[in-house]
């Protein structure tokens, strides 16, 4: 029976087809994850996977993005892009946990992708989620000297 890091790796796999500009890897996808010997639950979660990474490809390569720094987006490697979105899927939508979906993430690159990839891949994805919730302690910070300003008002 095939684990959950080997359907990411087959999933990786689709992703980095589908990047490649084979949008119809989808429908190549129950051959593909037979050949990795993925099956039942673990094939049920990789579509999961697959097809949920494809429908918020938009909005995950905006977060993605967000977190770059000194990085041109078009300038990364498809077999890094694949597994940050894969990643940032899993973190974002799915609200898997984040340090278990890193590591993972970090397994994957150093099998799939260059030495410097983990390094690179862990960094983005650490910082994932962070502007939102930096701008939600913003956000709250003013409300709070907002509302102490109108206590004084008041008193």
């Amino acid at each position: 029976m095939a684990t959950r890091h080997q359907s990411r790796t087959a999933v990786v796999g689709l992703l980095y087809a589908y990047d490649l500009g084979n949008e119809n890897i989808g429908n190549f996808k129950d051959e593909i994850l037979e050949e990795g010997k993925i099956r039942n639950k673990q094939r049920e979660f990789s579509y999961g996977l697959f097809n949920g990474t494809i429908e918020n490809l938009g909005m995950l390569d905006k977060e993605i993005q967000l977190h770059l720094t000194g990085w041109d987006y078009d300038g990364i490697g498809k077999v890094e892009k694949a597994i940050m979105r894969l990643a940032a899927y899993e973190i974002l939508v799915d609200k898997t946990d984040k340090a278990i979906i890193i590591n993972e993430a970090v397994e994957l690159a150093k099998t799939l992708a260059d030495d410097k990839s983990p390094q690179f891949i862990n960094a983005v994805l650490d910082a994932l989620g962070t502007q939102k919730v930096d701008a939600k302690i913003a956000e709250d910070k003013v409300e709070d000297e907002t509302s102490s300003e109108d206590i004084k008002k008041e008193g």
